[in-house]
């Protein structure tokens, strides 16, 4: 099964064969950068092609994720499952969880967000121009 990202992205772009193959034994290697250059075929230093072919080893990256979640999710019931204690259990539930998470498998949190309005809307009568408020203030004190 390839792990290496698919070409139905809209934005790929056209890999050389070099590229192509330092993505090939990145995963050969498991991570390795170093060793996946020098197999590749690279003699500079190997940060300069990982800076080159960030988005591919991201897309590399998730696939692998992807690929090893099936076997996350059957982890985390096995150890449910297990009548006799598990070596490490912890670990390897959290391990699997995390796993899961990143790929999108993780539990729901639903928040509630119903309000109940009691009564209407409250108009205010429009607003007089404020030469009609001093008016009816002379005119109440007696003034001119």
């Amino acid at each position: 099964m390839s792990v290496l990202p698919s070409s139905n992205n809209n934005q790929t772009r056209t890999l050389t064969e070099k590229q192509q193959s330092f993505l090939e034994h990145l995963v050969d290697t498991k991570g390795d950068a170093k060793s996946a250059a020098q197999l590749a075929g690279y003699s500079g230093h190997h940060s300069q092609i990982v800076k080159a072919l960030k988005t591919e080893i991201i897309e590399v990256t998730q696939d692998i994720l992807a690929n090893s979640a099936p076997k996350a999710a059957f982890k985390v019931v096995e150890i449910m499952e297990a009548d006799r204690p598990v070596i490490q259990a912890n670990n390897k539930l959290a391990a699997a969880q995390t796993l899961l998470d990143r790929v999108g498998v993780s539990k729901v949190d639903k928040l509630d967000v119903t309000h109940k309005a009691a009564g209407g809307i409250f108009l205010m009568p429009d607003k007089e121009p404020m030469e009609a408020v001093k008016t009816e203030y002379t005119e109440i004190r007696g003034e001119e």
